[in-house]
């Protein structure tokens, strides 16, 4: 251990290197898991050619590198394995715009810069980027790429891995892949960028890429309706799709018990319809044309979800505030399940037709293993993302609800898979998902996925114990 840290001062510097107790406390865990393994230092290079020096150290020494972004993660990913020994490699100082195109309309970043950070620079372009999520403050974009993450405009504009031009990646040997074209066409053969995206940091390390932006909305319209049922919430969202086309962005939808919760927590908050519906949901669309009357469009599918009887009531923000308020409920939702102890938070998707059927039989299994437990969905249904979130039941502390996390997690997921759905949406398998995955994908599917990390990260010290079981 003195080899390694007092090579990687003498490569990287001495302010490089963090080895005392009090000042690695801060890089131990993310939100879903606080603590982890040990650590012998952390990491902070300043420059891909930095990092590639700091990977070739440790391959040298078969130590474990877990690489660290804005520690938001909810699956463990960016917490040391629990019986391994590793550094944590940090990104915070690589956070540098090298490029930004507004004829191209693409940036070049490094995998440091926060989501935020890259939006504020987009927008003074009068541009935009497709991925916008409650993390957005202080996630970074290697660590937004690294899990493939989601987010609240998945509908309109994909998943991260849909946001990606070109990226640079350090390998486990410390070579650096470096692939930073803009192209929008480029079928020069195999697209490797796509083997390191959602990879988690275990195949390699992002430390920069490529990626698209669009132009800046000049009209956005936001609404909020009460509705009684997952049936008409889908019967919305068809004729939605219908009347707003692509300019749709968003569909979120919050279940009664969700939103009751979310006031617990703000009290302060002004509900919208009074007593909370079955289920809320709230829908933005926006468009780059001023000849696209979006006003018009609400108005028409408002007045016609109305009249039959597909929703009990709506309203549509009148200004910017109000809008931004409904936003706040809607984020308000995640920060309330993590505030409280005990509340479990999950992420499956499943198809669209199924999200009625994927919540009355998850709520049956959870109540069935842990009864008097509270469920609490929310989430996309323009992609199937449904957090399936359950509250500890009211008389049961926190601590020993977390006891049933495992059960009632399975029969979650036993639900969502026998429906065509996944374990893992948008938030990635982590620590916490691997056993789930090997439940869920086929044995040759695992089975090149080891291959694979076995041909490209041969000692296993890449994010060492994440994604596979």
């Amino acid at each position: 251990m003195t080899d390694l840290i007092t090579s990687l001062r003498e490569a990287l510097g001495a302010d490089a290197v963090l080895d005392v107790v009090s000042d690695i406390a801060g890089y131990r865990g993310d939100l879903a898991i606080p603590v982890g393994g040990e650590i012998v230092a952390v990491i902070r290079p300043r420059s891909t050619a930095e990092v590639a020096t700091a990977v070739k150290i440790c391959a040298a020494l078969r130590m474990g590198i877990t690489p660290r972004g804005g520690g938001t993660g909810l699956a463990g990913g960016a917490t040391p394995a629990p019986g391994w020994c590793t550094v944590v490699l940090s990104f915070e100082r690589m956070r540098a715009i090298r490029a930004l195109d507004p004829v191209g309309n693409t940036v070049t970043v490094e995998a440091g810069c926060t989501l935020g950070a890259l939006k504020e620079a987009a927008a003074q372009h009068n541009r935009i980027f497709g991925i916008d999520h409650g993390g957005g403050g202080s996630s970074q974009i290697g660590g937004n790429l690294s899990t493939n993450a989601g987010g609240n405009n998945v509908l309109r504009f994909g998943m991260a891995r849909e946001q990606v031009l070109g990226l640079e990646v350090v390998l486990a040997d410390g070579r650096v892949l470096s692939e930073l074209r803009a192209l929008r066409k480029n079928n020069s053969g195999y697209d490797l960028k796509h083997i390191f995206i959602g990879a988690e940091g275990t195949l390699g390390l992002i430390t920069a890429a490529v990626l698209r932006l669009r132009p800046m909305p000049v009209a956005r319209a936001t609404a909020l309706f009460a509705l009684d049922s997952l049936d008409n919430v889908l019967r919305l969202f068809t004729r939605a799709q219908e009347a707003l086309g692509e300019s749709m962005t968003a569909f979120e939808v919050m279940s009664r018990a969700a939103l009751a919760h979310h006031w617990r927590h703000a009290a302060e908050a002004r509900r919208p319809f009074g007593d909370d519906p079955a289920w809320t949901v709230l829908m933005e669309a926006d468009s780059a044309s001023r000849y696209f009357d979006l006003t018009r469009a609400f108005e028409d599918l408002s007045e016609g979800a109305l009249n039959d009887a597909i929703v009990e009531d709506g309203t549509v923000a009148a200004s910017e505030a109000q809008r931004l308020a409904f936003w706040k409920m809607r984020e308000g939702l995640a920060v309330a399940m993590i505030e409280v102890e005990g509340s479990l938070k999950s992420d499956q998707a499943v198809p669209i037709p199924a999200i009625p059927e994927f919540v009355i039989r998850a709520s049956q299994a959870v109540t069935r293993v842990a009864p008097g437990c509270v469920p609490a969905p929310f989430g996309h249904i323009g992609d199937g993302n449904i957090h399936f979130n359950v509250l500890p039941p009211p008389d049961m502390a926190g601590k020993d609800f977390k006891a049933r996390w495992g059960d009632v997690t399975r029969a979650i997921e036993d639900v969502a898979v026998s429906l065509g759905g996944t374990v893992s949406a948008e938030h990635g398998i982590g620590l916490i998902r691997r056993e789930a995955l090997a439940r869920m994908r086929s044995a040759e599917n695992i089975g090149l996925m080891q291959a694979l990390k076995t041909m490209l990260d041969p000692q296993g010290i890449m994010n060492p114990g994440k994604v596979l079981p």
